[in-house]
């Protein structure tokens, strides 16, 4: 709901001539080999929805609409009433459940993320499988992702020799220091220092259908547990850590040059829509971006 920002992220008009954020991620997905899109909303947005986003799509790449609500629980479980926040970004992925059967990548609407970041995921999705629980993530460079504006919160990743993730770990209050070194405030109250190479999850994730299975046994795991609590919420992080450390799933790390940004503050706005307007001038984008 962009409660930092102030408004509805995900609909801002940025671009040139009006588009969104998630217009040009949907772009450089389709030229990464993408072909098809499916959209995570809340039901009460379906009219608008449908009316205002879906249409400039028609006839560039298909689309499919779900609806994550509260009361999608599975079957035997029921939201307490006073419940009023969705169950998170992992419970978010288990609506496609009925619609995606191929290999499928997951991004927020509110990021760019970059065309190279689609390239790499979409070539490594493409690779043959022969096991269950064989993921990858785009691991993009901490230093790529930062605002000017004030600090963020990433997923900062350990990865194997093998290029495997082994954790993701929630740090805060990361941002620009001396000499535009990239600092945190560790839990301590002291302040360190990451390398601007330090890998972190962006929420760019790439699975195959079987992901839906370890997710649904999982979500119900949470909910027997955090059921009652009201805040609660099933991350993506979450889950896949859990897949990690059972041995059921790897998670390849995958290197990006994308750079992220986004508008996780309203001071953001600016440099995003400066930005997107120096990509169509250069000729990275068309314009308009859908004709």
């Amino acid at each position: 709901m962009g409660s930092r920002y102030g408004g509805l992220k995900q609909l801002d008009p940025l671009g040139p001539n009006g588009e969104t954020i998630m217009d040009y991620s949907i772009y450089d997905a389709v030229k990464a080999g993408f072909d098809r899109v499916v959209f995570v909303i809340r039901r009460d947005f379906e009219a608008d929805f449908r009316e205002k986003v879906l249409k400039k799509y028609e006839g560039h790449v298909p689309v499919e609409v779900v609806f994550q609500g509260i009361d999608a629980l599975p079957e035997g479980y029921k939201a307490p009433e006073s419940r009023v926040k969705p169950w998170g970004t992992n419970h978010a992925i288990l609506m496609g459940k009925g619609v995606i059967n191929e290999p499928f990548a997951v991004i927020n609407a509110d990021d760019f993320y970059g065309r190279d970041a689609f390239r790499v995921i979409a070539g490594e999705l493409k690779r043959p499988r022969n096991r269950k629980g064989d993921y990858c993530m785009v691991g993009f460079r901490v230093g790529n992702t930062m605002t000017e504006n004030g600090s963020v919160s990433r997923g900062v990743c350990e990865v194997s020799p093998e290029g495997l993730l082994e954790s993701v770990t929630e740090r805060t209050d990361i941002h620009f220091g001396k000499d535009h070194a990239v600092e945190f405030t560790a839990a301590d109250g002291t302040t360190a220092t990451i390398p601007a190479s330090t890998p972190v999850s962006m929420n760019l994730w790439g699975f195959t259908p079987d992901y839906f299975e370890f997710s649904d046994r999982e979500f119900r795991k949470f909910l027997d547990e955090r059921i009652n609590e009201e805040k609660s919420e099933y991350y993506i992080p979450t889950a896949v850590d859990t897949l990690i450390r059972s041995g059921e799933a790897t998670v390849k790390v995958l290197d990006t040059d994308s750079k992220w940004f986004g508008v996780t503050y309203a001071a953001d706005r600016d440099g995003v829509v400066e930005k997107f307007a120096r990509l169509h001038a250069d000729g990275t984008y068309p314009s308009p971006l859908f004709k």
